[in-house]
């Protein structure tokens, strides 16, 4: 371990709570409160205990790859970054592992994509792992999803998974066999709250801003509203159902794009020109790939109206954006040369930008999993950052039928609730309570 970092007590429990579990076990700890190095404490002392060989992390998204790579070298570790063209990285592999094998070698660190994992230049090597192997899924609720779990090497006994909500989304399925590859949830279990408290993560301030849809928009949210109502009157199971998943992602493109959003972005922005350290969270996208054509949207609206309307100095921050000129974004970000990042879903999870000191949500999905990262980002520590401001973009469900309306309610008592929770956490929890107050009485949920 190098000196410079101490665990704090919870993560020292982590790491005791994996080894009681003969190595194996999921960390469920918030955003922000030290997963990483968790994970290389835990590696650290298997190398001191056992004489551990070879750590492999696999990582959801490229820039995940590169920040555990900075990481890694505080360890004294030079790790192979096995991902995109296999050219680059091959040999390399090949020869490590075969030193690793011939003793040549102590230890050997490699990191890789989920993406890179499925294919055949990374699976025709995993045979050659050492017995004495450990493999750490990052962000590693992705990793139940039915192909990258049967991508994961059986023969690796030492496996950690680490994940703020390692339960999947409308997904039992995946769950289970996620844990059933890396093993349960261990406690300590770490919340916002926790992380809070401890000071891992910084206090903030709470304004939700009520936004009503559009007429049109109005009409096609209550026709969704109504098919899922159907959907469920005929005995779909919520957790396990083909035909309501699509319903409830429409709903939250529907949500996520509403129009008057931008004009209330707008109204919030004229009276912040003078302000920095901004990001501007955009409509869902879809990892490593393109982003719907509704986030791409509001993503140039966005760009648009802060840059060539109020002259606000940002950059746009997507999957699409080249690693290199994602670390000069970040660099000019920090140093205030940029005021503020628009981004799409590529900064939910695990990068690491803790210059951000307020966000405006435009859009989030109702998966807890996104709420959770979303909100948690802006909260990590950064030299001179007292605390945190998040402005949270809530659409208001329009006037519905009766029988529509009860479906709505249903729906929306597990995102209130989330909403009220964080709402609680904040400094202002008072007043950010009192805005949310309108929905919970027009929908009948004061119990939350």
């Amino acid at each position: 371990m190098p000196s410079f970092i101490q665990l704090r007590q919870y993560q020292q429990q982590a790491v005791a709570s994996w080894f009681a579990n003969n190595g194996r076990g999921t960390l469920k700890m918030a955003t922000g409160s030290g997963k990483t190095i968790t994970a290389l404490a835990i590696a650290t002392e298997l190398y001191q205990k056992i004489g551990l060989q070879t750590m492999l992390v696999v990582c959801p998204y490229r820039h995940l790859v590169t920040q555990w790579a900075r990481e890694c070298q505080k360890f004294s570790l030079e790790p192979i970054l096995a991902f995109e063209n296999a050219r680059t990285w091959q040999s390399q592999l090949s020869f490590g592992l075969y030193n690793i094998c011939s003793g040549n070698q102590l230890f050997l660190t490699i990191i890789t994509t989920n993406s890179t994992l499925i294919g055949d230049s990374l699976q025709s090597q995993l045979r050659y792992l050492p017995d004495k192997t450990l493999i750490v899924g990052d962000e590693a609720h992705n990793l139940g999803a039915p192909r990258l779990e049967q991508s994961l090497p059986r023969r690796v006994g030492l496996r950690l998974a680490l994940s703020a909500t390692p339960e999947r989304y409308f997904d039992d399925r995946g769950t289970k066999s996620l844990f059933d590859y890396f093993g349960p949830v261990l406690q300590p279990e770490f919340t916002l709250g926790d992380a809070i408290r401890q000071g891992a993560l910084v206090r903030y301030l709470y304004y939700p801003i009520l936004v009503d849809l559009t007429e049109s928009e109005s009409r096609k949210y209550a026709k969704l509203t109504r098919k899922i109502g159907w959907a469920l009157m005929d005995g779909e199971d919520v957790e396990d159902s083909e035909a309501l998943t699509p319903l409830l992602m429409q709903r939250a493109r529907l949500i996520g794009a509403a129009a008057n959003k931008l004009e209330a972005l707008r109204s919030l922005m004229v009276g912040r020109l003078g302000t920095a350290h901004t990001l501007f969270y955009c409509g869902d996208g879809t990892p490593e790939t393109s982003q719907t054509e509704e986030g791409s949207h509001q993503l140039a609206a966005v760009a648009r109206i802060l840059g060539a309307e109020l002259g606000y100095r940002v950059n746009t921050y997507t999957a699409q954006t080249p690693l290199t000129e994602r670390e000069e974004i970040r660099r000019q970000f920090e140093a205030g040369e940029l005021q503020g990042l628009v981004a799409i879903r590529c900064l939910d999870e695990g990068v690491d930008i803790p210059a951000i000191q307020t966000a405006v949500i435009l859009a989030s999905s109702s998966n807890p999993r996104q709420f959770i990262q979303r909100r948690g980002r802006i909260l990590r520590p950064y030299p001179g950052k007292q605390r945190a401001t998040l402005f949270d973009m809530i659409v208001v469900p329009p006037e519905l039928d009766r029988e529509t309306w009860e479906v709505e309610r249903n729906l929306l008592r597990k995102e209130l609730r989330r909403f009220v929770e964080f709402a609680d956490l904040a400094d202002n929890a008072g007043a950010a309570r009192k805005k949310l107050l309108k929905l919970q009485k027009q929908y009948g949920l004061m119990d939350l």
